[in-house]
């Protein structure tokens, strides 16, 4: 089971590392983490996909409410939001043709190619999860050499 919250935290050094403590103190397995600035430079925004049964994910938000760093916790799992992912894959091929079948799928993902060399490209897509993961398994017989990507960024809808 899979939940992921939204923490609005003070934007000040350390506050990741006391966060990220919880977790493993409490033996909280992280599946994603993205950490940026808001509207508000007093504050970050912490978007966290936490794995677990339902005992442990319950505890999870509790425990975050507790820290004093943290302004503001929302488990936004069952909630109408618009999530992203960014995902970078650097496929090698010096084939032509393999090449083009390439550039093919990413305009079906709707992908962008950022940069081309003589060995190798690499592939930017954005999008959901699904997303993420079906340009992945559609770029894998190629040979995919690296792959980086972000964790989910998620908004709740405007009402």
């Amino acid at each position: 089971m899979k939940r992921t919250f939204s923490v609005l935290v003070e934007n000040h050094p350390g506050v990741l590392s006391k966060v990220a403590g919880l977790f493993a103190r409490r033996g909280y397995n992280i599946e994603s983490l993205v950490v940026s600035e808001t509207q508000d430079s007093t504050a970050s925004r912490m978007t966290i996909v936490v794995e677990g049964d339902k005992r442990v994910l319950e505890q999870v938000g509790k425990q975050l409410n507790k820290l004093v760093d943290v302004i503001k916790v929302n488990d936004i799992t069952d909630e109408e939001t618009v999530d992203r992912q960014l995902c970078l894959i650097k496929v090698a091929t010096a084939d032509l043709n393999v090449r083009q079948e390439i550039l093919q799928i990413t305009e079906v993902f709707r992908c962008h190619v950022v940069d081309m060399g003589r060995k190798a490209l690499i592939v930017e897509a954005t999008g959901d999860e699904d997303k993420i993961q079906a340009i992945i398994r559609a770029l894998k017989p190629f040979g995919i050499s690296e792959l980086v990507r972000t964790g989910k960024v998620a908004m709740l809808r405007g009402e």
